[in-house]
């Protein structure tokens, strides 16, 4: 198929895909599979299929799994594949950072991009950093078990550098997925490279702080990365205030502590 049919059935099948719809099947034999004999049909036959989608059935052979948030989140994991898309798979990356914790969340907390500890072990936010975020989450008296974890990009950047923003670009897509699927009642994002891509907007985390703001179907709340407090422990007090922000705004109680992001 040229180029532009690619592009039309890409965004067509992108948009299912958003919808929770991963498989595409039509009776007639003029669809994208025939019926015995397999034979393919023109792509162009696809996209008039999804274009009404009330041709489109599920297979028949074999029960289908419901598409749990556990489920979903496996599936864009698939999707992302040992993944080539820029530049960080030739860069000394080991392997993809996906995301970790409660598909069904409340809170979401973003951060930039995995470091040496979590290339080497899968999971975002496992080294010293990781370690203060276990702090703050315990601080506001839930388990890192109870929040979903991920970052801005996937692949760590080499030696920790600020990811590009052709990276984030090509990686955030996967991230919007995430979000989706787990539905959380409010982001935080840690770290100004987070707040910033996420809310499309160039600015110091100074005046990106200390509100709340509505993002796409749920809300979300900028404040300072784990990383960065471990350099300057002087803004925990103004992280702690953030953590409150987020708590009042979820109806959580706020434990009264003088050092509760230590």
């Amino acid at each position: 198929m040229d180029s532009e049919l690619q592009r039309q059935l890409a965004e067509r099948v992108r948009f299912y895909r958003e919808l929770g719809i991963y498989d595409f099947y039509r009776r007639e034999r003029q669809a994208c599979v025939s019926e015995p004999t397999g034979e393919t049909q023109p792509a162009a036959s696809l996209l008039e299929a999804l274009d009404h989608p009330e041709t489109l059935v599920l297979p028949s052979s074999g029960p289908k799994e419901e598409m749990t948030p556990e489920r979903a989140l496996r599936v864009i994991r698939e999707d992302i594949g040992d993944c080539t898309r820029c530049v960080l798979h030739k860069q000394g990356r080991k392997q993809i950072v996906f995301g970790v914790g409660n598909p069904r969340a409340d809170i979401m907390f973003i951060g930039e991009a995995p470091g040496a500890d979590e290339d080497r072990q899968g999971e975002p936010f496992v080294g010293r950093a990781g370690q203060l975020l276990n702090n703050m989450i315990s601080a506001m008296g839930i388990r890192r078990e109870d929040v979903y974890i991920a970052n801005i990009i996937k692949c760590r950047p080499p030696g920790n550098r600020t990811p590009e923003r052709e990276e984030c670009d090509t990686c955030s897509p996967f991230l919007m997925r995430q979000i989706e699927v787990v539905k959380p009642k409010i982001i935080v994002a840690l770290g100004a490279v987070a707040a910033k891509t996420l809310l499309g907007v160039n600015d110091a985390m100074v005046n990106l702080r200390g509100r709340i703001y509505d993002f796409k179907n749920t809300k979300l709340a900028a404040t300072y990365h784990p990383a960065y407090l471990l350099r300057d422990p002087r803004q925990k007090k103004e992280t702690w205030k953030d953590l409150q922000m987020v708590m009042k705004y979820l109806g959580m109680p706020v434990p009264p502590a003088k050092e509760p992001v230590g």
